[in-house]
């Protein structure tokens, strides 16, 4: 039998401590962090740099980095893009980003290389915690009874935690597929940011920014033309919505089976 390989995890299971990679250069910070994460029953790797930060992560797959933005020689930034162009499952793997300033840039930068999350220091261990916890209940596998979704040449698979575009698997962050879902739940209806917020984040309040960017980067991940998106509509003034109409993709496989049937008839 091949050794284990730790690397090889799939999403958190929900089951067992969770492990947790803190990234961050200030000894004290992160010395506090990983203190909190570990009385609340997290299993905690730190690194201090980019590279180290890397090099945990392939030594032993975290089920979420925390990390910190500002970082020496390479920034958290460049480690969350190097983390999400991992084969093997690294864009699947939650991200809560630390940064010192609290600059709407900095955040929104965050989000577009894929962090999951984001706390701006000064912030409260104990509220780190509950982020961290509130991610990874999402990124825990669904119910075996959910069902899969479908419409506009998208599946999803909520217990598989897989989604596809035709017969292309899309590499999603955990944010992007529960987005995703929450559209395919719901196509027809117009959601605000708001709502986003509260149903696919669990926040009650929030920098709505948040939503806006993870649309942006979903739209780049199933339109045609993210310019010209056709499946989530902006509706001005009122938020999203997504169109479930039939898909070219759709009709071309209603056509072949009623051609197919057609021959046998």
């Amino acid at each position: 039998m091949a050794p284990s390989n730790e690397t090889d995890r799939g999403p958190y299971s929900g089951e067992g401590a969770a492990r947790v990679l803190v990234v961050d250069d200030d000894p004290t910070v992160s010395e506090v962090v990983a203190g909190y994460l570990e009385r609340a029953g997290f299993t905690v790797d730190r690194a201090a740099d980019g590279p180290a930060a890397l090099e945990a992560a392939a030594r032993h797959r975290p089920d979420l980095v925390v990390l910190d933005l500002m970082l020496p020689g390479m920034d958290g930034l460049e480690v969350c893009r190097r983390l999400r162009a991992r084969p093997g499952g690294g864009s699947a793997v939650p991200v809560v980003m630390l940064t010192a300033r609290g600059d709407e840039d900095d955040r929104i930068l965050g989000l577009e290389v894929g962090a999951d999350d984001y706390v701006t220091k000064p912030f409260s261990p104990r509220e780190l915690v509950l982020r961290v916890r509130s991610v990874l209940r999402r990124a825990s596998p669904a119910r075996g009874d959910e069902p899969r979704l479908a419409a506009a040449g998208l599946a999803v698979d909520p217990v598989a935690r897989r989604a596809t575009r035709g017969r292309a698997e899309l590499a999603l962050t955990l944010r992007e597929f529960d987005l995703l879902a929450y559209f395919l739940r719901h196509p027809g209806q117009v959601c605000d940011r708001e709502r986003l917020m509260r149903e696919v984040w669990g926040w009650d309040f929030g920098d709505l920014s948040t939503v806006t960017v993870h649309v942006r980067r979903l739209r780049s991940k199933i339109e045609d033309d993210p310019a010209d998106p056709q499946l989530i509509r902006t509706v001005w003034g009122a938020g999203y919505r997504f169109e479930a109409g039939p898909h070219p993709a759709d009709r071309q496989a209603a056509g072949a089976g009623t051609r197919a049937e057609a021959d046998r008839a």
